[in-house]
């Protein structure tokens, strides 16, 4: 009867040793896994199960929408084929830095400008060299060096012109 009950106990004892080294770590592991799944938002930068680097554009409910390469290729994933989220992005609470304007706005100009006919890059030219007079004539106080700069946007302006006839 002692022999019975010591091997039951062995038993039991093999079975919490065993739920506390695989079974438990296991499911907090998949737990975790489940959370950072649910949590990717639009701008994370995230890796695939197959090793696909690309940045999340939009989010559905059981896919998401990423962009790949610098041809900014779109395509669609399971949640459960992310392997893990790399950077978030300023959708996670933390504040947008100017920089990622300024790099979504330099991306949209460069979109802009690929499909446009040649007379309406010609424009997009001009209105960016009138930003640039702008910006230099808010920011820099000294004549001089403003004209200076006013100078060579209209060189650059022309040169783009050149460029595209």
């Amino acid at each position: 009867m002692g022999g019975s009950m010591f091997s039951i106990l062995i038993l039991v004892l093999l079975f919490a040793v065993m739920y506390f080294l695989m079974i438990r770590p296991q499911k907090k592991r998949e737990k975790e896994t489940k959370a950072m799944r649910a949590g990717i938002g639009v701008g994370d930068e995230i890796v695939t199960i197959g090793g696909i680097c690309c940045k999340v554009v939009k989010t559905k409910e059981e896919s998401i929408i990423v962009q790949v390469g610098p041809d900014k290729v779109k395509i669609e994933f399971m949640r459960w084929a992310v392997s893990k989220v790399v950077k978030q992005g300023p959708s996670h609470g933390e504040k947008a830095s100017v920089d990622d304007y300024d790099e979504v706005a330099d991306a949209e100009k460069h979109e802009a400008r690929k499909s446009k006919p040649k007379r309406m890059k010609k424009a997009a030219v001009v209105e960016d060299v009138e930003e640039v007079e702008e910006a230099v004539s808010e920011a820099v106080p000294e004549e001089s060096v403003k004209e200076t700069v006013e100078e060579a946007a209209e060189e650059v302006a022309e040169a783009a012109e050149e460029a595209t006839e």
